[in-house]
């Protein structure tokens, strides 16, 4: 009798924790339909896709937060700059949309993460009505190689093409605001991290294209408001990347707030129990919510 209690118990458990494992994947959707530009094939690696973590139950609509992580240019952190950041965007009242990107890794350098980057945000304003989100509280969140491509995206933008025959090209790519977390953005300085410049541009890329996507450099009085936060520690991407980008904004009257924090290499993600540094989310909660941006 003692044995069989045991097995029954042990079959409780593997149930419960199969069900677990079984959990459902977030929902996920192709950027375009129809086959993405410049895409080398149909296979999985191109096709930019979205993975949503939508808040479909809330009484009013949210803001939403498009979700880039790193990777150098040549992979993505899906899991501790990806899928915790969108819970933990979950948990302020934020929908999320982790950006599954194409990159080096995947056969692509520019300018096919940017196209895809715009593309997202294009896609979540068209269907904010049917996404229960506001379509002026869309914002672009980065880590790494992906903040670069998230002050990118904040720094070269347009309002849409109105002839085109897809309602999503017709909508603005302008993110309303930009959360930074120790992002690439010098190309072409010796703070630059390196690999990322070469998995994006080549490393031949001429001078006009460096700079182009240089983003300390393109800054303008219309660049939306940003939240950085780097560590002194990182010896990968530089604080000066993060420092830089803040003077220019600082340059054209653009609201922003930077932190610098002592300690932690680079990739924390949310840098759970690393001292001080670990406190960023609860200083970005803070700094979306006096623009009003959470619920």
């Amino acid at each position: 009798m003692h044995r069989r209690c045991w097995f029954v118990l042990g079959l409780i458990l593997f149930a419960t924790f199969s069900t677990f494992s079984r959990a459902e994947e977030p929902q996920s959707e192709p950027l375009w339909p129809a086959g993405a530009p410049g895409a080398l094939g149909s296979e999985p690696k191109d096709v930019p896709r979205l993975i949503h973590y939508r808040l479909s139950e809330s009484a009013s609509p949210t803001s939403a937060v498009i979700v880039c992580p790193g990777g150098g240019y040549g992979g993505l952190a899906m899991d501790h700059e990806g899928h915790q950041i969108a819970q933990w965007l979950n948990k302020l009242g934020v929908s999320a949309f982790i950006l599954d990107y194409r990159h080096r890794g995947k056969g692509y350098g520019h300018p096919a993460p940017l196209q895809d980057a715009q593309r997202a945000i294009r896609t979540v304003r068209t269907r904010a009505a049917e996404w229960n989100i506001a379509p002026n509280q869309i914002g672009i969140l980065g880590f790494s190689a992906g903040g670069h491509l998230a002050s990118s995206a904040a720094t070269h933008f347009d309002s849409g093409d109105e002839a085109s025959q897809d309602l999503v090209e017709r909508t603005s790519c302008r993110p309303d605001f930009q959360i930074l977390c120790y992002p690439v953005i010098l190309f072409g300085h010796e703070k630059t991290h390196n690999g990322s410049q070469r998995n994006l541009i080549g490393a031949d890329a001429d001078a006009e294209l460096v700079g182009h996507y240089s983003n300390e450099q393109q800054v303008t009085a219309q660049t939306p408001p940003a939240f950085l936060f780097h560590t002194d520690e990182d010896t990968g991407v530089p604080p000066e990347n993060s420092v830089l980008y803040y003077l220019a904004l600082k340059k054209h009257n653009v609201p922003a707030e930077l932190h610098v924090f002592e300690k932690g290499r680079h990739g924390l993600g949310l840098a759970a129990g690393t001292p001080g540094t670990e406190m960023w989310s609860k200083a970005c909660e803070v700094w979306l919510r006096n623009h009003g941006w959470t619920q």
